[in-house]
Formats: structure tokens, C-alpha cells, sequence
């Protein structure tokens, strides 16, 4: 089965989420979940993880970690392994307690608020699931950061780092007054509309600028196997297809609206459209329609044809 490109550099930031298998309880108890922040605080001292917020549901958990080292595969089989181990060794039972690969969302760590955005979604997750009433407060529910943050430094897990976050909320010290202001947005974010970013949390595979897709598409041209699949690798094709464009229009010395009025059966378009076809995993369809070449059908024929001249056949 085709797996999933996991992107590591260091100092990374990621949003996690894995879910149990069929959906099911990865945590049983109150125990349970000190188990798992238990072992989270374990492979943090191992590899060197930031926390910057989690979130313990049910039957799923969110993590918004930073990796120094560029290590986030090693430390979620190690996590994810060894909390398997213990939930069952405690409980006697055997097998899978996680559902397939967890999901990581990579976070543009510029301070840019894209931060803020995903930690107010890990923060937020009890209430857009309807465990809290309107009139509690949200440190009524006792299983996210949030209430890690309300405390003073002394108190929290050393392995929860909340200074970058503080920054992008505009709250410029880790301080009683700092801590009170943290609460006080916090709780006007809940009574606020979603995030429109929320959607690409859920289900996108980045969260930041163009600049920073960019060089993540970048570093995923250079590592993109058979073995990968996903939006990522066809983001990335797209990309390579791109700066292939780039390069042989510099070389004709047209600009990119040069394209369209040069005609569909140009054949210098022909020959930028084999190279696509030769060195990217591009459509025909794309290719068409980037090329101004007319329907993908149209830039078949023309390619098949300049392919039978070639080797004599007409």
C-alpha cells in the first residue's frame, strides 16, 4: 500500500492527530490519559519535542509539537508503540489501538499567527464537539493545555513550551497579567465564528504563506518516491511542472501570456509539452489547458504525431 510522504526538517511544527482503531476508546480513564501525557513527556525527553498544545478526546488526540531535530517519525513510533504497550498491558488485551498513520499537518512556524491559528483549534476541540455548556468556562474540561497554560511555570510540564504562542497572541510575558490575558481571548475566541484556516487544519496537508508551500514543495520534489501518494506529491509535481514551464520560456524569450497567443499546434509548445510528458507525472489534461493547447485529446494527437515523424512512420 502507498504510504503517505512525511516532510522532517529541523525545527519543524506539526499538528497531530491519530484516532482509535474503529474509533474506538484510546482512553478508558482518568489513568489512561496521565499514561499518555506520561509517555508524551518520555519521548519529549528523548527526542528533544516542544509541546505547544494537545488536546485528549475519547477516542483521538491532537498534538501541535516542534521537532529541533528533525525527528518526528522515530518519536511517533516510539509514542505511539510504546503507549500501545502500556494501554495494554494495563487493560490485558492485545492489538492495534491506533487507527492506521496518524495525520500530520505541517505549521508554519514564522509567527505569522499561523501557530495561534492551529492551537486555538487543538484548544477549542471540546467545544466544537459540545462537551461544554455555554455557561462553562473552557477550563471545565480538564484534558487540554489550556489549563496547562493557566499555571504558573513552576507547575506545568517542562516538556510544554508556551512562549511562541504567547508571542503571536500579542501577550508579551509568561506573567500573572499574561496568563489572565491569555484566558481572557481565549474565551472571547470560543464565542467567535470558525476559522476559515480550520478547514485546511482538518484536512490540508500545510498551514502558511505561498512562500512557505513553496519551499515545502521543494524539499518534497527531491525526496518523492513510487511509495508516495496524496495531494503533497501532486502539489509537488505541479510545482517541478512549473518551473520546467519557466525555464523554457525564458529560453524563448516569451512571457507566460505569450502562450496563448501563440497557436494550439505551435511547435514549440509541442516540444515543451514532451518534455512535461517525459520528465513529470502531469496530465495531458493539465498540460493542454497550462500550454494553451486546446483539449487534452488536441495535444495528444499533436504529440503522437510529432512522435510518428520522428521515427519515420509519416
Amino acid at each position: 500500500m502507498a504510504r503517505k510522504l512525511r516532510v522532517e526538517y529541523p525545527g519543524a511544527i506539526y499538528h497531530l492527530l491519530n484516532r482509535g482503531d474503529r474509533r474506538e476508546r484510546i482512553f478508558e480513564d482518568d489513568a489512561d490519559r496521565h499514561l499518555f501525557l506520561k509517555t508524551l513527556g518520555q519521548t519529549c525527553a528523548k527526542t528533544d519535542w516542544q509541546v505547544h498544545a494537545y488536546c485528549l478526546m475519547n477516542n483521538h488526540f491532537h498534538l501541535v509539537v516542534e521537532t529541533p531535530k528533525a525527528n518526528l517519525v522515530a518519536g511517533m513510533k516510539w509514542f505511539l508503540g510504546t503507549y500501545t504497550s502500556r494501554f495494554n498491558r494495563r487493560h490485558r488485551v492485545i492489538g492495534h489501538l491506533f487507527s492506521g498513520r496518524y495525520k500530520s499537518l505541517i505549521v508554519d512556524g514564522s509567527g505569522n499567527g499561523y501557530l495561534k491559528t492551529v492551537c486555538d483549534y487543538v484548544h477549542l476541540n471540546p467545544v466544537r464537539a459540545k462537551l461544554l455548556a455555554s455557561e462553562q468556562k473552557l477550563s471545565a474540561y480538564g484534558w487540554t493545555s489550556y489549563l496547562e497554560f493557566l499555571k504558573k511555570p513552576s507547575l506545568r510540564e517542562r516538556w510544554l513550551r508556551v512562549d511562541r504562542l504567547l508571542g503571536e497572541m500579542g501577550i508579551p510575558k509568561d506573567s500573572v497579567a499574561g496568563r489572565k490575558e491569555f484566558q481572557r481571548q481565549m474565551e472571547e475566541r470560543r464565542s467567535q465564528a470558525e476559522d476559515k484556516q480550520w478547514r485546511t487544519v482538518r484536512r490540508g496537508w500545510y498551514l502558511g504563506d505561498k512562500e512557505f508551500r513553496k519551499e515545502l514543495l521543494a524539499q518534497m520534489a527531491e525526496r518523492v518516491g513510487e511509495s508516495h501518494y496524496g495531494e503533497e506529491v501532486r502539489e509537488s509535481a505541479e510545482e517541478k511542472a512549473n518551473r520546467m514551464i519557466a525555464v523554457e520560456l525564458k529560453k524563448l524569450k516569451w512571457k507566460e501570456e505569450d502562450l496563448a497567443d501563440h497557436r494550439k499546434g505551435d511547435q514549440k509548445k509541442v516540444r515543451i509539452a514532451r518534455r512535461l510528458r517525459a520528465e513529470t507525472t502531469m496530465s495531458l489534461k493539465w498540460i493542454a489547458e497550462r500550454l494553451a493547447m486546446g483539449t487534452w485529446t488536441h495535444l495528444a494527437n499533436r504529440l503522437y504525431h510529432t512522435k510518428a515523424t520522428t521515427r519515420g512512420i509519416v
